[in-house]
């Protein structure tokens, strides 16, 4: 059986959470990172040198880093449906894959910080603005790219929305201004529609 270790706090773990009930695979999931400690021992390290959560073992595999175990689980487990069979459907999905990561992550991360982890130093006004103002652009181009598609990567579900998901539910509970975006609003509740993205994605944040 597989084993997540991860809180389910975590939006990184929620990632994967979702992913694991989309794909439908049984697995057991071990409570590790802030409060449950784990992620500083010596057993935990020698699976995951970073020390951060999630980690994946699936028989004699071990991987780390959430949006790759996204990917493992959609290509292992979901061939087909949450990872793409055509080749331009399945770069989209990983475009936007990484566009979460690399592009919007640093701006919901500072303010969420700021707001809900009470961190000082994440709470400047003018900084906060600048990182509203900064995603209120960013998810204009999701909400150009959705016009006209249902999903990420076209009419169906992939792996692309499952990291944009979690972030965007983030976002939408952060106290930000929200611009006038339909196609991306519209997308999010398809999203909330999933009983995968109701059970892990969609809680109070903490």
């Amino acid at each position: 059986m597989l084993k997540l270790w991860g809180r389910s706090n975590s939006i990184n773990v929620h990632k994967a959470l979702w992913c694991l009930d989309e794909v439908g695979v049984e697995y057991e999931r071990i409570d590790a990172g802030m409060a449950y400690g784990v992620v500083d021992t010596a057993n935990y390290l020698a699976l995951n040198p970073n020390g951060r959560v999630p980690t994946l073992q699936d028989g004699d595999l071990t991987l780390w880093e959430s949006n790759v175990i996204v990917r493992y689980l959609a290509g292992r487990y979901g061939a087909g449906t949450l990872s793409p069979a055509d080749h331009a459907r399945r770069a989209i999905a990983d475009q936007w894959m990484d566009w979460q990561q690399t592009t919007l992550h640093a701006d919901i991360t500072f303010v969420f910080w700021g707001q809900i982890r009470n961190r000082r130093e994440n709470q400047d006004p003018e900084r906060v603005a600048a990182a509203s103002r900064s995603l209120a652009r960013l998810w204009s181009h999701l909400d150009a790219h959705l016009d006209g598609r249902d999903f990420v990567a076209g009419d169906t579900l992939s792996m692309g929305d499952i990291p944009i998901g979690c972030a965007m539910w983030r976002w939408w509970n952060l106290d930000l201004e929200k611009p006038d975006l339909p196609n991306l609003y519209a997308w999010h509740e398809r999203l909330q529609a999933r009983e995968g993205f109701k059970r892990w994605v969609m809680l109070p944040l903490e």
